[in-house]
Protein backbone atom coordinates (compact mmCIF):
# COMPACT_ATOMS: atom_id res chain seq x y z
CA UNK A 1 0.00 0.00 0.00
CA UNK A 2 1.15 3.60 0.47
CA UNK A 3 2.99 5.63 2.98
CA UNK A 4 2.22 9.37 2.95
CA UNK A 5 5.51 10.04 0.96
CA UNK A 6 3.85 7.59 -1.72
CA UNK A 7 0.73 9.11 -1.36
CA UNK A 8 1.84 13.11 -1.86
CA UNK A 9 4.31 11.90 -4.86
CA UNK A 10 0.95 10.13 -6.54
CA UNK A 11 -1.09 12.57 -5.96
CA UNK A 12 1.69 15.18 -7.22
CA UNK A 13 1.95 13.10 -10.47
CA UNK A 14 -1.48 13.17 -11.03
CA UNK A 15 -2.18 17.11 -10.59
CA UNK A 16 1.22 17.75 -12.57
CA UNK A 17 -0.42 16.86 -16.04
CA UNK A 18 -2.19 19.94 -15.91
CA UNK A 19 -1.51 23.16 -16.97
CA UNK A 20 -3.96 24.84 -13.79
CA UNK A 21 -1.78 22.66 -10.94
CA UNK A 22 -3.05 22.92 -7.59
CA UNK A 23 -6.18 25.03 -6.36
CA UNK A 24 -4.78 27.74 -4.38
CA UNK A 25 -5.01 27.45 -0.42
CA UNK A 26 -8.44 28.68 0.06
CA UNK A 27 -10.04 27.02 -3.02
CA UNK A 28 -8.61 23.97 -1.55
CA UNK A 29 -10.24 24.53 2.10
CA UNK A 30 -13.39 24.84 0.88
CA UNK A 31 -12.79 21.46 -1.33
CA UNK A 32 -11.85 20.04 2.24
CA UNK A 33 -14.98 21.21 3.68
CA UNK A 34 -17.14 20.18 1.46
CA UNK A 35 -15.42 16.64 1.61
CA UNK A 36 -15.27 16.06 5.50
CA UNK A 37 -19.45 17.52 4.98
CA UNK A 38 -19.72 14.61 2.69
CA UNK A 39 -18.32 12.32 5.16
CA UNK A 40 -20.59 13.09 7.81
CA UNK A 41 -23.62 12.43 5.57
CA UNK A 42 -22.35 9.16 5.13
CA UNK A 43 -21.51 8.82 9.01
CA UNK A 44 -24.98 10.05 9.58
CA UNK A 45 -26.58 7.50 6.98
CA UNK A 46 -25.31 4.72 8.25
CA UNK A 47 -24.58 5.57 11.90
CA UNK A 48 -27.35 8.08 12.63
CA UNK A 49 -30.56 8.14 12.34
CA UNK A 50 -31.73 10.01 8.85
CA UNK A 51 -31.36 6.89 6.25
CA UNK A 52 -30.61 7.75 2.79
CA UNK A 53 -33.57 8.09 0.39
CA UNK A 54 -33.94 5.55 -2.34
CA UNK A 55 -32.91 8.02 -4.89
CA UNK A 56 -29.41 9.05 -3.50
CA UNK A 57 -26.57 7.29 -4.77
CA UNK A 58 -24.66 4.88 -2.72
CA UNK A 59 -21.38 5.98 -1.20
CA UNK A 60 -19.31 5.17 1.53
CA UNK A 61 -17.57 6.34 4.66
CA UNK A 62 -14.38 4.20 3.09
CA UNK A 63 -14.57 6.28 -0.24
CA UNK A 64 -15.39 9.83 1.61
CA UNK A 65 -12.66 9.16 3.82
CA UNK A 66 -10.66 8.82 0.29
CA UNK A 67 -11.57 11.66 -0.96
CA UNK A 68 -10.74 13.62 2.12
CA UNK A 69 -7.08 11.88 1.63
CA UNK A 70 -6.86 13.16 -1.97
CA UNK A 71 -7.88 17.09 -0.82
CA UNK A 72 -5.45 16.87 2.33
CA UNK A 73 -2.50 15.52 -0.21
CA UNK A 74 -2.51 18.54 -2.84
CA UNK A 75 -3.30 21.27 0.25
CA UNK A 76 0.03 19.59 1.72
CA UNK A 77 1.53 19.62 -1.51
CA UNK A 78 0.40 22.69 -2.90
CA UNK A 79 2.31 24.48 0.31
CA UNK A 80 5.46 21.90 0.52
CA UNK A 81 4.67 20.70 3.27
CA UNK A 82 5.21 16.59 4.15
CA UNK A 83 2.38 15.10 5.79
CA UNK A 84 4.50 12.40 7.97
CA UNK A 85 6.48 15.55 9.43
CA UNK A 86 3.70 17.22 10.53
CA UNK A 87 2.04 13.87 11.63
CA UNK A 88 5.01 13.65 13.88
CA UNK A 89 4.30 17.12 15.01
CA UNK A 90 0.72 16.24 15.87
CA UNK A 91 1.12 12.94 17.34
CA UNK A 92 4.31 14.61 19.69
CA UNK A 93 1.79 17.16 20.89
CA UNK A 94 -1.02 15.05 21.63
CA UNK A 95 0.87 12.06 23.31
CA UNK A 96 2.04 15.03 25.77
CA UNK A 97 -0.55 17.54 26.23
CA UNK A 98 -2.91 14.56 26.66
CA UNK A 99 -1.21 11.41 27.92
CA UNK A 100 -2.65 11.64 31.31
CA UNK A 101 -6.07 12.82 29.90
CA UNK A 102 -7.68 9.24 29.26
CA UNK A 103 -8.48 5.85 31.20
CA UNK A 104 -5.65 3.91 30.20
CA UNK A 105 -6.06 0.10 30.01
CA UNK A 106 -4.45 -2.50 32.58
CA UNK A 107 -2.27 -3.91 29.43
CA UNK A 108 -1.06 -0.23 29.14
CA UNK A 109 0.73 0.85 32.16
Amino acid sequence: MYNTKDIQNRVDSYISQFKEGYFSPLSLMARLSEEVGELAREVNHYYGEKPKKATEQEKTVEEELGDIIFVLSCFANSLDIDLSEAFDIAINKIETRDKDRWTRKDNHN
